[in-house]
């Protein structure tokens, strides 16, 4: 594989690429083109290609791509081959809502802990898992080995749940809570906040400025 530096909005892309891979395997689809995959997501295929390059030569020209060894290959390349444990803290109806999804996702990426600084919510069961109180944290991160924490707590809350992840070792975190962090070197820090999206899809509704019919942003 190869080492150079890979830019965020391919990483960004590759999810996008498995999960219509997926799709096709479950179809019994064998082999795909950059052409297909290009019309199926509204891409180029000719930077699907490049996405796909920068890791190594999967297609044969003429011929296309293997399915599933393509998303044997992106599963390698996302880490998804290996059991990825993720803690969550917040237990509002976001939070709750993901431990749900967690149980149903076939991916090795699992929410095996999850926490809350409210006493009344501690010792609840969401599914499977037991809500642990917050000084359980590291301990817990460490006996699991987890390497990803997910923030869903209100925004004044984000930034010591975040220091409190770093402190535990935790070397990714995807904050869903309206609110800038700061985290030390070495912790990679991801965004989701829905409020941001919706404001900047406004933009888009009026007909200078909105984008072509069935246009994705990946």
């Amino acid at each position: 594989m190869k080492q150079e530096k890979i830019s965020d909005a391919v990483v960004r892309r590759l999810p996008v690429y498995l999960r219509y891979l997926n799709e096709l395997s479950l179809s019994g689809v064998q082999t795909v083109s950059s052409q297909d995959l290009g019309e199926k997501l509204n891409l180029n295929p000719a930077q699907i290609r490049k996405d796909l390059a920068s890791f190594g030569e999967f297609g044969r020209k003429g011929v296309g791509y293997n399915a599933a060894y393509l998303i044997e290959k992106i599963r390698q390349i996302l880490k998804l081959d290996k059991t990825l444990g993720v803690a969550l803290v917040g237990t509002g109806n976001l939070g709750r809502a993901l431990c749900n999804y967690n149980m149903y996702t076939k991916d090795n990426m699992k929410i095996v802990a999850v926490f809350d600084a409210d006493a009344s919510k501690t010792g609840t069961q969401i599914n499977h898992l037991t809500v642990q109180p917050m000084h359980e944290l590291k301990e817990t991160v460490d006996r699991l080995g987890v390497t990803i924490g997910i923030i869903t707590v209100p925004a004044w809350e984000a930034q010591n749940v975040a220091d409190r992840f770093a402190a535990a070792g935790i070397k990714g975190i995807l904050n869903f809570a309206p609110a800038v962090l700061k985290v030390p070197p070495g912790v990679r820090i991801h965004y989701a906040d829905f409020t941001a999206e919706l404001l900047s899809l406004a933009y888009y509704m009026d007909d200078d400025n909105r984008l072509s019919e069935g246009e994705v942003n990946v």
